[in-house]
């Protein structure tokens, strides 16, 4: 699998440097809140009956809370005009973008051409993304946004790719409580989403419990610049103004530690800088495996 992961990665013309990670493998076990072995711990008697009670402690495999109950703890509805609007701007401003990410999109997301195939997309938007995999044979996709205004043209989009309407399944929801039983998705689609959710780590621990064993994570994500550089300097002075008008975005994330901190079984990860938004320039792409 790792193999196959670094060959479709390697581009036929180097649009950005390159770098392989394998990450240390995870500690398990370091604490009973975050046990993943599922034992039951005793946690009381009685001394007047001699009862024990062993109580079992939540599995990090379940969802934290109830999907509906996150979505509107961490990204309440905004005004319809507000989410139309963004919707709309999304759509339209983001085609230079899109040109220019075009080819790294078309390789990474060429692993997904297998028919067949259970697809999450997180943070799937207006749908740019589903034209480079929702043609293949039989896959099924689940598009997962808070905006329900991206509805309409994730749809449009997933037609406008060859997926019959009821392949496609929009739902409101975030990173943070996928709406998705364990281990039910092949792979897990996120690009320019990670920048927005309110708590990176725990969005990833939920993107490894929906996935299968060996399934794949592919990413593309806007990073923070260098420590000290005056492309940093920009991004923080400009990030409490970008959270306020671009849905929470932050220009400042180290999102690719993050990703190699997860506790993926393997991790190609890639840097690259693109010319169409300054701001947005640092990029990390690339596929881990659960």
């Amino acid at each position: 699998m790792q193999q196959q992961v670094a060959a479709a990665l390697s581009p036929a013309t180097s649009p950005g440097r390159r770098k392989s990670v394998t990450p240390k493998p995870s500690r398990l076990c370091t604490s009973a809140s975050l046990c993943r072995c599922g034992r039951r711990h005793l946690i009381g008697s009685s001394s007047a009956a001699g009862l024990l009670h062993l109580l079992a402690l939540p599995s990090p495999a379940a969802p934290p809370v109830d999907p509906d109950v996150m979505l509107e703890r961490v990204h309440p509805a905004r005004p319809e005009w507000y989410e139309k609007f963004y919707a709309r701007a999304m759509d339209k401003f983001m085609k230079p973008y899109e040109a220019e990410i075009a080819e790294y999109k078309s390789k990474l997301f060429s692993q997904l051409m297998a028919p067949g195939k259970n697809i999450l997309e997180l943070g799937v938007g207006t749908g740019p993304n589903l034209k480079y995999y929702a043609n293949a044979d039989g896959v099924n996709i689940v598009g997962v946004d808070p905006n329900k205004q991206m509805e309409e043209y994730a749809r449009a989009a997933a037609v406008s790719a060859g997926l019959p309407p009821s392949n496609f399944t929009f739902r409101r929801g975030v990173g943070e409580a996928l709406p998705a039983e364990d281990n039910s998705m092949d792979a897990v689609v996120g690009t320019l989403v990670l920048c927005s959710v309110s708590d990176v780590e725990l969005a990833l621990r939920e993107i490894k419990r929906v996935l299968k064993p060996g399934g794949l994570y592919i990413f593309i994500e806007h990073v923070a610049a260098p420590d000290g550089s005056f492309l940093r300097f920009v991004q923080s002075a400009l990030n409490p103004l970008q959270q306020f008008v671009s849905d929470g975005c932050h220009l400042t994330r180290a999102t690719g530690e993050i990703i190699r901190e997860a506790g993926f079984s393997s991790l190609s990860l890639n840097t690259t800088r693109l010319s169409t938004a300054y701001i947005l320039s640092p990029h990390v792409y690339g596929v881990a495996c659960k």
